[in-house]
């Protein structure tokens, strides 16, 4: 005999927290597969590349060597002290690894960022079509989100005039992202010159700035990267890892620079949160700081080569136009001339072509008429994908 049925009321806030499609395409993906039917994933914002042997090695000792417990909430000082010097090396400017802390992925950063800043009555600025978390996450601390546009006639960067009219006195965090997710958008260093420079009006106005696909970038483009503008430092967060950059998405290994005032902020919210980061993996981590960079390189030449497959596949399908993505391994394609919404052709894809992409929409509602392709799948499977989608769209 049953007694009476639960009737449980999570808090009100948790109606206002969304997810991540990528995932749910995935799972839908992975089921699809299942029974039996064969599916491309462009979905997935995941390299295709197995993390390289000796970082795979050096979490491996650290486990003989008996490195099982918890550790520092900040992360090792050893890992703290190699991030501080792998940014001296790439970006040419001094950080003290006591303004470092090590985070388990990247999104602990964005989602601390956001709860130290957002409250009802604040705004919060993100890039819109951009990470789906940074909107879910600014809506759950209760703040307004106020989405920067990114146009495709722009290259997906953003204006820096436009940004700044934005600003309100309620104005708290603003949320950059160069390279970008979903567009692969870089924002040219003239219009971050012209940002920072307006900034100094609006000193209550914190930045995060998400550099997670910086050493992926084509054409010769330089990182320009927030680190350098020393007239923000006492403002600037900054969010990294290891993810994208050593294929090491797994790993769930990330890290952080903060402003010395909010260090201890950050340090608290991990303490509440994780505790702290796993101990093997923050040695697997400085092994890929500081030992050989030729797997970064050989991955950033293959992405460049799938790039130019996937633009020019999608331009030769009728109803699709692609503009070149700078950086990241995303493709952003205007499908509009299809006649179909960017959610019907996902799943026309998916469940016709068996190719997995991601709606726009998934990355806010300037992301309507686009899908995000995802080229971190091998030449061989994008030209496939490509094919069938052609196929699939008559």
């Amino acid at each position: 005999m049953h007694g009476i049925a639960a009737k449980l009321q999570p808090a009100e806030r948790m109606a206002r927290l969304g997810t991540e499609s990528a995932f749910e395409v995935l799972a839908r993906a992975e089921a699809l597969r299942r029974q039996g039917k064969d599916v491309i994933n462009l979905g997935i914002g995941q390299p295709d590349f197995k993390t390289p042997p000796h970082i795979v090695e050096a979490a491996a000792k650290a486990l003989r060597d008996g490195h099982h417990g918890y550790t520092p909430a900040a992360g090792i000082p050893q890992c703290r002290e190699a991030v501080a010097a792998y940014i001296r090396r790439q970006h040419g400017v001094e950080v003290g690894p006591d303004r470092v802390l090590i985070m388990p992925g990247g999104k602990v950063t964005m989602f601390f960022a956001i709860l130290m800043f957002g409250e009802p009555g604040a705004e919060i600025m993100y890039p819109n079509p951009g990470f789906p978390i940074y909107e879910s996450v600014i809506k759950f601390s209760g703040a307004k989100p106020v989405p920067i546009a990114l146009l495709e006639k722009t290259g997906f960067a953003f204006d820096a005039d436009q940004v700044l009219a934005q600003i309100t006195p309620r104005t708290r965090l603003m949320i950059l992202n160069s390279p970008a997710n979903p567009t692969g958008g870089v924002v040219p260093k003239s219009e971050i010159d012209k940002l920072v420079k307006g900034l100094e009006r609006h000193p209550q106005v914190a930045i995060m700035s998400d550099e997670i696909y910086h050493r992926l970038l084509f054409d010769g483009r330089e990182h320009a990267t927030l680190f350098r503008y020393p007239e923000i430092a006492d403002r600037l967060i900054v969010l990294d890892g290891w993810s994208k950059t050593y294929a090491m998405t797994g790993w769930r290994l990330g890290w952080s620079v903060w402003p010395k005032s909010l260090v201890g902020d950050a340090e608290r919210l991990a303490i509440n949160c994780h505790s702290c980061v796993n101990a093997a993996a923050q040695f697997a981590g400085i092994a890929a700081l500081e030992g050989p960079q030729d797997s970064v390189e050989a991955m950033r030449k293959a992405f460049a080569e799938r790039r130019r497959i996937i633009v020019d596949g999608l331009n030769g399908i009728p109803g699709v136009s692609c503009v070149e993505p700078g950086g990241a391994f995303y493709a952003f394609p205007n499908i509009v001339r299809t006649n179909k919404d960017a959610r019907t052709l996902q799943d026309l894809f998916l469940t016709e072509a068996g190719v997995a992409t991601i709606a726009g929409t998934a990355f806010g509602a300037h992301g309507e008429g686009y899908l995000r392709f995802s080229y971190a799948n091998s030449a061989e499977n994008i030209r496939e994908a490509l094919a069938r989608i052609r196929k699939s769209l008559g």
